[in-house]
């Protein structure tokens, strides 16, 4: 029997045994077929990205079935990194966001929410917001949004900072780059 675990802005979360299940809803604002079409095309998007971060090296749910709205996948029990983070998990995670950026995917949604601790491997999960950029605008704006969530929800951010970023530079040859926009979004933002 399938359990709601999880509703956000557009979707719903059910989990059944081992399976979990991401059904796009209706809204209400757009014309019906307009809604159809863009429920269809994010449902197939999230999908092939998912499928695509796997194969450049970041541990990613299985994609079981999709369907025109909904996804289903491997339930992967762990930990919300949120709740265990330390610099070597965070340093793990730099390292994990160099494969997605090298491989030209932006994950939309880089927060400590979004990723799970099961034994020694990290996944990402909830690829709803992602695309594809390989520039370094889009890269700076996804690592951005890492370092506000680790600002915002740990004491000790800087520390964790400075270990994604020493993952970083393992795995992306232009890591130096976007780390560098990274501190230029963030002025432009003090001023908005």
């Amino acid at each position: 029997m399938s359990e709601e675990i999880g509703r956000g802005a557009e979707a719903v979360i059910m989990r059944d045994g081992g399976r979990v299940t991401k059904v796009r809803l209706p809204k209400g604002y757009r014309t019906p077929a307009l809604d159809e079409r863009i429920r269809r095309e994010r449902t197939v998007m999230e999908s092939r990205i998912i499928s695509e971060a796997r194969r450049c090296g970041v541990p990613t749910p299985i994609v079981l079935d999709v369907d025109r709205f909904s996804l289903t996948m491997e339930h992967v029990e762990g930990l919300k990194l949120k709740e265990v983070i330390d610099s070597d998990l965070s340093e793990k995670v730099g390292e994990l966001v160099g494969r997605l950026h090298a491989c030209g995917i932006i994950h939309g949604d880089l927060t400590t929410s979004n990723m799970i601790l099961k034994g020694e491997k990290i996944y990402f999960i909830d690829f709803g917001l992602a695309f594809h950029d390989g520039g370094i605008e889009a890269q700076g704006m996804d690592v951005h949004v890492f370092f506000q969530t680790v600002k915002s929800t740990h004491d000790h951010s800087e520390e964790l900072i400075d270990a994604f970023g020493r993952g970083y530079a393992k795995t992306y040859s232009r890591a130096g780059e976007v780390l560098k926009r990274v501190g230029e979004i963030e002025a432009r933002g003090r001023y908005l």
